[in-house]
């Protein structure tokens, strides 16, 4: 059986961060959870743990999630990662900075509940996984 795959769920938000967290586990990912409070110990959880998805929130209580895309992707090491934007953003420039810092996905919070949310984002790594 292959090993699940690692999320890591970069948000401030308690509840839908531990709902997500419960929510994908069911579904038999590893979840790794962060808060959002310091951008060198996300940047190093991870280089160390290594996920296969990151989803980032971008408005975090000490960080702005457009710099640490920004730096996710300008480390050869872990650019690689897909990263999904989930937030409450929807102006396009918010959109355009994540696309040109190099989100793979830019989803608003106001579009999904919690179930439609995670099925969507297992069709996507499924067919990425396909295409592979």
């Amino acid at each position: 059986m292959p090993a699940a795959k690692k999320i890591l769920l970069v948000e401030d938000e308690a509840n839908l961060l531990y709902g997500l967290q419960a929510k994908f586990r069911i579904e038999g990912f590893e979840t790794i959870v962060d808060e959002g409070l310091d951008k060198n110990d996300i940047l190093g959880k991870i280089t160390t743990l290594k996920p296969d998805y990151i989803i980032l929130d971008i408005i975090l209580p000490k960080i702005n999630g457009l710099d640490l895309l920004k730096d996710i992707k300008a480390r050869p090491e872990i650019s690689r990662i897909p990263v999904f934007i989930f937030t409450n953003l929807s102006d396009d420039d918010s959109r355009q900075q994540a696309v040109k810092f190099g989100a793979d996905f830019y989803w608003l919070k106001t579009d999904f509940n919690l179930d439609e949310f995670v099925a969507k984002f297992k069709i996507i790594i499924a067919n990425r996984d396909k295409a592979a």
